[in-house]
């Protein structure tokens, strides 16, 4: 099993940059991409952005390109989130992912509310 747990949401004004902190525990041995997905109310969860393990190959959701940026700490077993020039659409639960060959894991979620 691994455990995710994801941290650094809240309220924040239009404009501003939180970072998302995900850090992974217990089984990661074989964690091959982990991945940022966000669900707003009444919408589905669409991945924001993903990054693999071995290279740190970055993809991103058109919607966050040139705002938002995804990093790992190999050491920390963490990934992070910068989230840059929010806008109110921005407002979502963020959810941190992991997938290893046969399974797949959620955090428990941060709430990001963009709101002035």
């Amino acid at each position: 099993q691994v455990q995710l747990v994801e941290s650094g949401g809240g309220l924040v004004q239009p404009g501003g940059s939180p970072r998302l902190s995900c850090a992974a525990s217990g089984s990661i041995f074989g964690i091959y991409a982990m991945g940022w997905y966000r669900q707003a109310p009444g919408k589905e969860r669409e991945l924001v952005a993903s990054i693999t393990s071995r290279s740190g190959s970055a993809k991103y959701a058109d919607s966050v390109k040139g705002r938002f940026t995804i990093s790992r700490d190999t050491a920390k077993n963490t990934v992070y989130l910068q989230l840059n020039s929010l806008k109110p659409e921005d407002t979502a639960v963020y959810y941190c992912n992991a997938n290893q060959l046969y399974n797949n894991y959620w955090g428990q979620g941060t709430q990001v509310t963009v709101s002035s």
